[in-house]
């Protein structure tokens, strides 16, 4: 059975205040936003920290000194330039430069090199020239080709390969620059 207990001022509760008691004053203004702001801020700490443990573990984050590259004991073989005159030459202007692969193409002729044809890049914002060959034994030959290219790089790639294309040279702003100075 229920006991019943005689009614006193905190069984009649004013109008506009929902809480009563010695505990239970009216919650203040904001202190939602409090508690958000300091769980904000946890987050932002736990985050960083996480992401610092996980650097310092992986060694991508180092605080001793940084590693001295020590120089190597062999020197990079590299192969001796040489004119290839069964291989033509792809030209492609890779830059906004009307007929640059027309001038560098004339240049190649010139010197002896076989050109097969001249084309746009498909993009006209290269910065660099470089010279392509598919095999590795057509590095001499690349290398031959970029003696007569003021600013150019050889490089090995099988990207032109399935054009049947073996050496390609991509023309870019280094060139244009430097023949447009010449």
């Amino acid at each position: 059975m229920a006991q019943k207990f005689p009614r006193d001022r905190f069984d009649s509760i004013p109008h506009g205040i929902d809480r009563v008691g010695a505990h239970r004053a009216p919650a203040r203004r904001g202190a939602g936003w409090i508690v958000i702001a300091w769980g904000a801020l946890a987050t932002v700490v736990l985050v960083a920290a996480g992401i610092g443990g996980v650097m310092l573990f992986n060694d991508r984050l180092n605080f001793g000194n940084p590693p001295v590259a020590s120089p190597s004991a062999e020197p990079v073989v590299t192969a001796e330039p040489v004119i290839a005159p069964d291989v033509p030459v792809l030209v492609l202007n890779g830059t906004s430069t009307a007929g640059l692969a027309a001038k560098a193409a004339e240049t190649l002729v010139a010197n002896g090199v076989p050109v097969g044809s001249t084309a746009n890049a498909s993009e006209n914002t290269l910065t660099e020239t470089v010279v392509y060959y598919v095999a590795p034994e057509l590095e001499g030959a690349a290398r031959g080709v970029a003696q007569f290219l003021p600013e150019a790089d050889v490089r090995v790639s099988e990207q032109f390969a399935a054009t049947g294309n073996q050496l390609v040279v991509v023309l870019g702003s280094d060139y244009a620059d430097a023949t447009a100075a010449g």
